[in-house]
């Protein structure tokens, strides 16, 4: 279970704090732990799993200018704040995704290093959620 977890969110700390509290009595209960356990991300178990995050996949068919775009301005964020830019655009068509991932990135620019700590966690926590409730219907849960 940990190492489905682990794709979910590569943090050791918040996969192991979802399998020592289980069973979960259903998909609700095992999602609010999840929630719960990125919350409480260390500032070290956050910088952990940045570390492992890439820049979403941009859908087939973009053109070129659109990747030449997309990779400058994940250059800017990464210089600025040191990890991987992180969004969940999984609610989203592909063809606004890439629109919102570009206005995301240029306007978290502007936060400070601490703001941006904070959006970034609550990405990665909606990231966590996404993964998860995916891993667990492409297990039959």
């Amino acid at each position: 279970m940990q190492r489905i977890l682990l794709t979910c969110l590569r943090s050791p700390h918040w996969a192991h704090r979802l399998t020592a509290h289980r069973p979960y009595p259903d998909l609700d209960a095992l999602l609010a732990a999840s929630d719960e356990a990125a919350y409480d991300l260390t500032p070290g178990d956050l910088a952990e799993a940045l570390a492992a995050e890439a820049l979403p996949e941009l859908p087939e068919g973009v053109y070129s200018a659109a990747h030449t775009a997309l990779s400058a301005a994940q250059a800017a964020y990464e210089s600025r704040f040191g990890h991987a830019f992180v969004i969940c655009v999984t609610d989203l068509p592909p063809d606004e995704a890439l629109d919102q991932t570009l206005a995301a990135i240029r306007s978290r620019l502007t936060n400070n290093p601490e703001d941006e700590r904070v959006v970034a966690a609550e990405e990665l926590r909606r990231l966590a959620r996404g993964r998860l409730i995916h891993a667990l219907r492409g297990a039959g849960l």
